[in-house]
């Protein structure tokens, strides 16, 4: 009897590390001491010192059920960047740059490929955001998961300047909530996607002319990454007063998130056009619209508060990454919350 017996191939964990050294060497960044497959990431934090008051920012996050349909479609290139993307994209939204990032992938059987071609992803994700993978674990669980399945998780950490963090505290009534466009449901909701549509793979291949493509490649698109657009109004001049990244809850519950108390965020329904696969959604769930706003995302991806005066400034400042940006609402005087109008 020995280890591979039991399931777990040592031999294969060594394979998976070699065929992913090329996707993590191109993340890395100047700071990242030792080489890969140390027993800890290491980091040289010597260039903060030129901050005032440097503070660490941490996120950890995974992809939910979305894995599901990377393994009914057996396409596992993308997934990696959800991951990362859930992570960053929180320390971004509290002002701050991603330094580093780690993943964890749960597996029932250690297939060297396919955990490369995950990797692959991740390291695609830390490129966009500009974050070193320094490190990972790739663990084989069998009798615990199927063999042909795994889970996705990571972790992130980054830095911020105190005087540059985005706290929410200066945010006053008539201030600008401006949207920032998803890439689609990005990675959150799927539990009720996966009830609403049939999870297999003839479902997912099925073109949809709204779409413009099929079902699976909307629902796998991965997670829009904000960094670099967040980067770009930041250095432009622009004081984001509030950020929220519209993960899980949609609008209603991650919206107040960046108010401080007195000031009410009305948010204007109609000024930019819900995509087509939150309506393809909602009509084939038969899903009521506020749920659809409590879920998903509805096609914008974080959103951000400025002042009347920064508002073009910052729309030129995102599109200058890519990132579609317009105004969504407004702030008002009241009571904590949001509003859909």
């Amino acid at each position: 009897m020995d280890y591979k017996t039991s399931g777990v191939d040592i031999e294969a964990g060594y394979k998976s590390v070699e065929l992913m050294k090329g996707h993590v060497k191109a993340t890395m960044r100047p700071e990242v001491l030792g080489n890969i497959g140390g027993f800890a990431g290491a980091f040289d934090l010597a260039n903060i010192k030129n901050m005032e008051e440097p503070v660490l920012l941490s996120g950890t996050d995974g992809c939910g059920t979305k894995v599901k349909l990377a393994f009914i479609m057996d396409k596992h290139d993308t997934i990696g960047i959800d991951a990362v993307a859930m992570c960053v994209n929180d320390i971004a939204c509290s002002g701050g740059e991603p330094l580093f990032f780690l993943d964890y992938i749960a597996c029932g059987k250690n297939y060297p490929e396919k955990i490369a071609t995950i990797v692959s992803g991740v390291a695609e994700g830390c490129l966009q955001s500009e974050a070193a993978l320094v490190g990972g674990e790739t663990a084989e669980h069998p009798g615990l998961m199927p063999e042909d399945e795994y889970d996705l998780a990571g972790f992130a950490v980054g830095v911020v300047d105190r005087k540059d963090m985005i706290t929410g505290e200066h945010i006053k009534d008539g201030d600008v909530i401006i949207g920032i466009a998803s890439s689609g449901v990005h990675s959150n909701g799927f539990s009720l996607v996966r009830k609403v549509f049939e999870m297999t793979e003839e479902s997912l291949n099925t073109y949809y002319d709204e779409l413009g493509k099929t079902l699976g490649e909307a629902l796998l698109e991965p997670t829009r990454i904000y960094v670099k657009g967040l980067k770009a109004v930041k250095n432009a001049g622009v004081t984001v007063k509030g950020c929220s990244h519209i993960t899980g809850g949609g609008f209603y519950e991650n919206i107040p998130r960046m108010l401080p108390e007195g000031v009410h965020a009305v948010i204007h329904k109609d000024s930019y056009e819900v995509p087509a696969i939150f309506q393809l959604l909602a009509k084939k769930g038969d899903i009521a619209e506020e749920m659809m706003y409590n879920t998903y995302n509805m096609g914008i991806g974080m959103m951000v508060v400025v002042d009347p005066s920064d508002v073009e400034k910052t729309i030129e400042a995102f599109a200058s990454t890519g990132d579609q940006a317009c105004v969504v609402g407004e702030i008002k005087a009241g009571e904590k919350g949001v509003t859909l109008c």
